[in-house]
């Protein structure tokens, strides 16, 4: 499945954020759980915003913010970033 990140997308996660395209693509390929809808208003999209917790190769975890589109099979990744606390815990009571 390939993964999109557009230029606006990819100079928020390095300058905001400072991740990097190999890093969200290491948290995709570690993760183990399934992922989430971000039902917030603001964040509603149309494919859904979907977002998991994981980590990268070498052990920073990452809240990962993308939209599928099942069409063309594109995940557009919307934002990557240290997940707050709550957002850990909202993940692991779904998914251990």
């Amino acid at each position: 499945m390939p993964l999109f990140i557009s230029p606006r997308v990819r100079e928020k996660l390095k300058t905001k954020h400072n991740v990097t395209e190999a890093q969200v693509v290491q948290c995709f390929a570690n993760r183990c759980g399934g992922d989430l809808l971000d039902r917030r208003p603001q964040h509603q999209t149309n494919p859904p915003t979907r977002w998991f917790i994981s980590e990268t190769d070498y052990g920073i975890k990452l809240k990962v913010c993308f939209v599928y589109d099942p069409t063309t099979k594109l995940v557009e990744i919307k934002s990557a970033f240290p997940p707050n606390e709550d957002e850990i815990a909202i993940y692991k009571k779904r998914f251990g």
